[in-house]
């Protein structure tokens, strides 16, 4: 592995009621594009700025390939200009009174002019902004700007590359098509790169990887099928994606392990836990939102409590007769209005169980 992050602590004060970051581990391979996400306040961040050298491990190790950036169990810590590591903020940092090229330009000083020259061009290449070398930042567009100050950022071919939050003042439509535009920029550059966002579909557009953060605890690492449909905890499975967790029962049937739901029997369904891996078999069952699925011929009706409308689909948040709630993806054509019966049946490929909660039935919306 090219980054390895291994057990980082990472603690502002020794008041600090909890680290910041907590014993995190992860590893990123060359040429990968790592994403941390999660809420304000868990620790992304903090992270980053660790891996940067802005911060110090109180324990932990952090290597990039066969250098050790930090090691606080011998307290090895290498400065922050020394590890050849680049940096794009969410204020971007052009420097107003440099035209473009020059911005590019700012951190190639070892180089002879013609290869700065050479190197700048190639940098206005990759990012699609050839034709501005010559302008000032303020004449460019927000999303031009970004795309300077990655270019800038990449100019010195660092051996890794961390952004962080760098849409966070674009608009959402924006947002999303600069973050499809980065990770092919990225593939093209073969720059190995870390992220922070708290945007699930930007985390979803960039990354290779994945992790999810919630208290300073890195608590899932993986790709973004394997978040959604394979949760490692209740907070990823909140998190990531729309759903509910509804009370469940696991039992054995003819053919194997089957799930007793409110709304009906998940008949053979695929990777179910047996039914002794919970006491009794109760548990709590996570559907997301395509696991439900609208039919009218179903005998199970529930009633639209809300609805938001997506383009394509409708978002139901439902309430069964016997008071669970679940939600449903809907071709946004069956326009029902909130109050309104509907007919619903199971359609469940993975099943993720947790164990059974004293208030089981929760919302969960990311």
């Amino acid at each position: 592995m090219f980054l390895k992050v291994e057990s980082v602590t990472v603690r502002y004060g020794r008041g600090e009621a909890r680290p910041a970051v907590d014993s995190a581990s992860f590893n990123l391979a060359a040429g990968e594009i790592g994403v941390l996400i999660g809420p304000s306040g868990c620790g992304k961040t903090s992270l980053l700025r660790a891996v940067a050298g802005l911060e110090r491990c109180t324990s932990g190790r952090i290597t990039v390939g066969p250098a050790v950036l930090d090691d606080a169990a011998t307290d090895v810590h290498m400065a922050p200009e020394d590890r050849r590591i680049g940096m794009v903020f969410q204020d971007y940092a052009l420097f107003p009174h440099l035209s473009v090229a020059e911005n590019i330009a700012f951190g190639l000083q070892a180089l002879t002019r013609a290869q700065r020259a050479d190197r700048v061009q190639r940098m206005l290449g990759l990012v699609g902004l050839g034709h501005a070398a010559k302008r000032a930042p303020h004449q460019l567009s927000g999303g031009q700007q970004q795309r300077i100050a990655l270019a800038r950022a990449l100019a010195p071919e660092p051996r890794l590359l961390l952004l962080d939050e760098p849409f966070s003042s674009l608009d959402v439509d924006l947002r999303e098509h600069l973050a499809q535009e980065l990770r092919a920029i990225l593939k093209a550059s073969g720059t190995t790169a870390l992220f922070v966002t708290h945007d699930q579909m930007e985390a979803f557009a960039l990354g290779d990887v994945i992790g999810v953060m919630n208290a300073g605890h890195l608590e899932q690492w993986g790709d973004a099928y394997t978040l959604y449909h394979r949760p490692a905890s209740r907070f990823v499975a909140r998190f990531i994606g729309h759903g509910v967790f509804t009370p469940a029962e696991i039992v054995s049937c003819a053919h194997g392990p089957c799930v007793h739901t409110p709304f009906g029997e998940l008949d053979d369904p695929a990777e179910c836990p047996l039914p002794g891996a919970y006491p009794g078999g109760q548990c709590d069952l996570l559907l997301r939102a395509d696991d439900v699925v609208h039919d009218d011929a179903s005998p199970v009706k529930a009633q639209i409590e809300r609805k938001a409308f997506r383009g394509s689909e409708f978002l139901y948040t439902l309430r069964l007769a016997t008071g669970e709630q679940v939600m449903a993806h809907v071709p946004s054509h069956h326009d029902h209005a909130v109050g309104e019966w509907i007919g619903i049946r199971p359609q469940v490929d993975h099943v993720v169980t947790f164990p059974r909660e004293a208030e089981p039935i929760h919302t969960i919306a990311g």
